[in-house]
């Protein structure tokens, strides 16, 4: 058995009965409302393709869709990106932005996360090219510049509360990755380790990166500790190197994705925010940890 899930984002919420009335003449099914004009689910829709189907009557309304087993739909670990993810920049384009240069580095990133580049050796030249950068304006680029993406301590929160382990692992930097994953309530966070000499920034970073091997490791490590089937993990990312993580878990979302990333998850969310993670396990509103 399967649900068809429709979401839209809680800032605008495009999402009404007519629409799904529509939806559902086309895919059959039984309609529950999760979240009203936020979060429907279609249970057990009968066309071929119920995303297809969906789509086309969706047209260009910001309302995501996705397909899903009802089998194993809650999952029990979490494993999330977190620049452009559970925050909603590039901590290293901001970093750049201090020294003047945050054009030439955001195009590196944004290669590098199209899966362009190699991952390592496009992070060792964009923090060579901050060397110099002095750990209070790091600090203050942290408290001033990076914001929380929306939904995102709901998701925590209320995966937590009904007994997931949530990982946040980043090949961002420790400096922003624990700050962070401490404000939205992760149980723990991985990433790596910028170098510095007194309070200075060296350029460098530590070894080993953490990559797209470090992610998905931590994934199936996670799992094997916890006893956890990887049908009941979800992974979530944007970027290249999130992709391998995004493939094994049990449900993968590419949110607000790279092309290339978005081509391959199991679910594309383009309109929601963070929240749309609990409507797709099935949480209603009232579930919802705030």
């Amino acid at each position: 058995m399967s649900v068809l899930c429709l979401i839209a984002n809680p800032a605008e919420p495009a999402l009404d009965s007519q629409l799904v009335a529509a939806i559902q003449h086309e895919t059959h099914g039984e309609i529950n409302w999760l979240h009203q004009r936020v979060a429907c689910e279609i249970i057990r829709p009968k066309a071929v393709d119920p995303v297809a189907a969906a789509r086309a009557v969706i047209g260009s309304r910001p309302v995501d869709a996705a397909h899903l087993p009802l089998a194993h739909r809650r999952k029990r670990l979490l494993v999330a990106d977190m620049d452009s993810t559970m925050i909603e920049q590039e901590c290293i384009d901001e970093l750049a932005d201090a020294v003047g240069i945050k054009a030439e580095v955001a195009a590196i990133t944004a290669r590098a996360m199209n899966g362009e580049l190699d991952f390592e050796a496009a992070l060792r030249t964009r923090v060579a090219l901050i060397k110099g950068l002095e750990r209070s304006v790091v600090e203050a680029i942290r408290r001033e510049r990076i914001t929380l993406a929306p939904g995102g301590r709901a998701l925590v929160h209320t995966m937590r509360a009904y007994g997931a382990y949530t990982s946040l692992v980043s090949g961002g930097f420790t400096l922003f990755a624990d700050y962070f994953a401490k404000r939205i309530g992760f149980d723990e966070a991985i990433a790596n380790v910028l170098e510095f000499d007194g309070d200075v920034l060296t350029g460098t970073v530590a070894s080993p990166i953490v990559d797209k091997h470090t992610k998905l490791g931590r994934l199936l490590t996670l799992s094997e500790e916890r006893a956890i089937p990887i049908s009941e993990t979800l992974a979530v990312g944007d970027g290249a190197n999130d992709l391998d993580m995004i493939r094994a878990a049990g449900l993968g979302v590419a949110l607000h994705a790279r092309p290339l990333v978005a081509a391959e998850a199991d679910v594309q969310i383009d309109h929601g925010d963070l929240t749309a993670l609990l409507y797709l396990q099935g949480y209603s509103d009232d579930d919802i940890v705030r």
